[in-house]
């Protein structure tokens, strides 16, 4: 091997490496306990937004987002299913624009948790493919959802910048063969390259993070002095 390729694939292996020291293509090593609340800040091609995730809504959903957010799972994701019409929906996201580790987590899933929360506007949920398949997908509601309350179960919810997520492109509708959007075998399969070429004006995610207990903006607190 000459030393050109050794630098490459060393390079490559850095990348899947997180400053946790966890290994993003191996969903095990991604099981720390959640903080009993958290706010996650995220950064996108249309700014920034904060959600809020209370971990007495959905334990483990609250877990399995916290590990995600900190090993900078959501790096360059799209959000590549935004439904404002014919009624506001959802905006959903998270799968890997790298192949490899969205092949790795497609069936590192999570048990479900009952249902403590509605899915209004603003709260953060899971997508599921069925009971007990809840794995890196997430979607944030734009109206009042909670018909889907008997099997998606909210573990948090936008507190800032829900006026960014309303302006997220949402031109490409449903994803196929429902629609013209994108086809998600396809975006776990070819991953940035495929979204690229096909969906170029998806808006995406530039970084997410968990926001440090410090700099949370404290609460407002009335005046006693009368």
């Amino acid at each position: 091997m000459n030393h050109f390729l050794a630098a490459l694939l060393a390079l490559g292996s850095v990348h899947a490496q997180t400053k946790s020291g966890a290994d993003l293509k191996n969903p095990s090593t991604l099981k720390a306990q959640a903080p009993a609340t958290f706010d996650a800040k995220f950064t996108t091609t249309k700014g920034d937004f904060v959600i809020e995730v209370h971990r007495d809504w959905a334990p483990r959903g609250a877990d399995r987002f916290y590990n995600l957010v900190h090993a900078g799972f959501f790096t360059d994701v799209a959000f590549f299913r935004v439904l404002r019409s014919p009624r506001p929906f959802m905006a959903q996201f998270g799968i890997s624009p790298n192949p490899a580790i969205a092949s790795a987590w497609q069936n590192a899933n999570i048990p479900d948790d009952p249902n403590k929360q509605s899915n209004t506007r603003g709260k953060v949920t899971f997508a599921t493919g069925g009971p007990n398949t809840r794995t890196t997908q997430v979607f944030i509601n734009y109206g009042d959802n909670s018909f889907l309350d008997k099997d998606f179960s909210p573990f948090g919810e936008v507190i800032e910048g829900m006026e960014v997520v309303d302006q997220l492109y949402a031109e490409y509708g449903e994803g196929a063969p429902g629609g013209r959007g994108p086809d998600q075998g396809k975006v776990q399969a070819e991953g940035k390259a495929y979204l690229d070429r096909y969906f170029p004006k998806l808006d995406r995610i530039l970084k997410a993070s968990i926001v440090p207990t410090a700099a949370k903006k404290p609460e407002a607190k009335s005046d006693d002095k009368k």
